[in-house]
């Protein structure tokens, strides 16, 4: 027998595999799948912070997704690894028959963000990656929800299929679009998925859609003092190639982004240059308009190779679309976040957001009491600085519903090593356990509602009435397993 603490005001007891209250009676369905999370806490915990000391690039997480696979084989699930020729990707799966959940796992870095969990700037090596967005956290948080949500089932005899998916290369990469192409989410009624914050809330929609690729241009070498006429700068067509996005700018909606780098700028000064090479991003909320956009990037690019004489080489590497929202899912999932809560900081927690939020710029540092609420259900406004995701793609192809976790020291925004000190330590690791109840207990309502899944579909047939799914990455194309090197 083992006692487990909960956010809830009374205590709870596990006993041969069943939940019960103090009082001895059965605990309802929710305060039996957070009393199980509370049970498994410190092993995903545990399991987080040796994903965020691995800290592996898209496609390269062999360290991470082969901790996660065991703790779920461990668990009971059927694991199948390297599916849709991505070979950190896997699917975990218990039971069977309909209906089939699905809930997402990512697990990948990002690059030159290591970073102690310590309040201020202190990379563990230099330039190396570092879990600025959390997914050493989504990634086990998820897992710790498909546990508990998978002894539920079976302590009740719940029917039907719970699968974990474990995702690679979201950042960047696109892991959930060739998951998608290869048929992986076919027969799946739901999606549940979340990721870390710095606030608890229901993700209904958003994200921007995506399209990235590496403009490579070809021109002529020579040396640059002696016979400088002879040469074609491919670099000269890389920079008129960005001035002409610069002044684009003026052009297109505001909520549209466009960011980008000079991936190649030559081998040396006195050599023109004949490869360079931009890489680049553009996001909007939709794709249809995003296709637009790109079109007149593409433009922009060729015109550059009209003024250098110069030759372009295109190649598609990413393209992500935006979330479809779900109503019938979203009510659901804000009752659920409600009802789960959020968390308080201890003192010594509460003194690392303190001294963390002082590297913030002036304004970014919010109140620290309010990773203990949840905020209210409100569509997604694309005229608020958003990111993307290949999230958006499943979301395309099976009712999806998501939550972000207040795993973040608040005012603090991914990508950033004040992002990846918290994703280190307890404050992230308490997040975590937000999110997993809350999706373990979403996943239960959906597995004992038939009703609420047909809702589902019926909200998702209205959100795409009209629309048909596309990606802008070529088709045939594989997973670029090295696109981080």
């Amino acid at each position: 027998m083992c006692m487990h603490p909960t956010s809830t005001r009374f205590s709870l007891v596990i006993l041969l595999g069943v939940v019960l209250t103090a009082s001895g009676q059965q605990a309802s369905p929710h305060k039996q799948i957070e009393a199980l999370v509370d049970h498994y806490s410190a092993e995903y915990a545990q399991a987080s912070k040796a994903i965020w000391e691995y800290a592996e690039l898209g496609y390269h997480e062999e360290k991470s997704s082969a901790l996660l696979q065991r703790h779920l084989q461990e668990a009971g699930f059927r694991v199948e690894p390297g599916v849709a020729d991505e070979p950190t990707a896997f699917i975990a799966t218990y039971g069977q028959g309909s209906p089939i959940i699905g809930i997402l796992g990512e697990f990948d870095a990002l690059p030159g963000l290591s970073q102690a969990a310590v309040p201020d700037r202190n990379p563990l090596a230099a330039a190396a990656p570092g879990h600025g967005c959390g997914h050493n956290l989504l990634g086990s948080g998820a897992a710790l929800a498909a546990v508990a949500l998978k002894e539920y089932m079976e302590n009740n005899r719940v029917a039907g299929t719970l699968r974990y998916y474990g995702t690679p290369a979201e950042e960047g990469g696109d892991g959930k679009v060739y998951m998608v192409r290869a048929g992986l989410f076919r027969d799946v009624d739901v999606v549940l998925h979340w990721h870390p914050a710095d606030r608890n809330a229901v993700m209904n929609g958003g994200a921007l859609a995506i399209t990235s690729a590496k403009f490579l241009f070809h021109g002529i070498a020579a040396h640059a003092a002696f016979a400088p006429e002879r040469g074609r700068s491919a670099l000269d067509a890389v920079m008129l190639m960005g001035t002409g996005v610069e002044f684009m700018r003026e052009h297109v909606p505001s909520n549209t982004r466009i960011h980008y780098i000079v991936s190649n700028g030559g081998a040396a000064p006195n050599v023109v240059p004949d490869t360079a090479e931009l890489f680049l991003y553009a996001r909007s909320p939709s794709l249809d308009t995003l296709d637009g956009i790109w079109g007149r990037i593409v433009k922009i690019g060729q015109g550059a190779t009209m003024m250098t004489e110069t030759t372009l080489d295109v190649k598609i590497l990413g393209s992500d679309n935006n979330i479809v929202a779900n109503d019938a899912l979203a009510k659901v999932a804000q009752k659920n976040m409600e009802e789960v809560g959020g968390f308080r900081y201890t003192a010594e927690e509460k003194h690392f957001a303190e001294e963390l939020q002082k590297s913030l710029p002036p304004g970014g540092a919010g109140d620290p009491g309010s990773t203990a609420s949840v905020e209210p259900l409100r569509p997604f406004d694309p005229n608020q600085p958003a990111a993307s995701t290949d999230v958006g793609d499943v979301s395309w192809n099976v009712p999806t519903i998501g939550f972000i976790a207040a795993t973040f020291v608040p005012g603090v925004v991914p990508h950033t090593w004040q992002a990846a000190a918290c994703a280190g330590m307890s404050i992230g690791q308490k997040g975590m356990l937000v999110a997993a109840k809350a999706l373990a207990v979403t996943g239960a309502d959906l597995f004992s509602n038939p009703q609420l899944i047909q809702d589902a579909k019926k909200d998702f047939a209205r959100q795409l009435a009209g629309k048909t799914y596309k990606s802008e990455i070529p088709s045939g194309q594989k997973p670029p397993l090295d696109y981080r090197f």
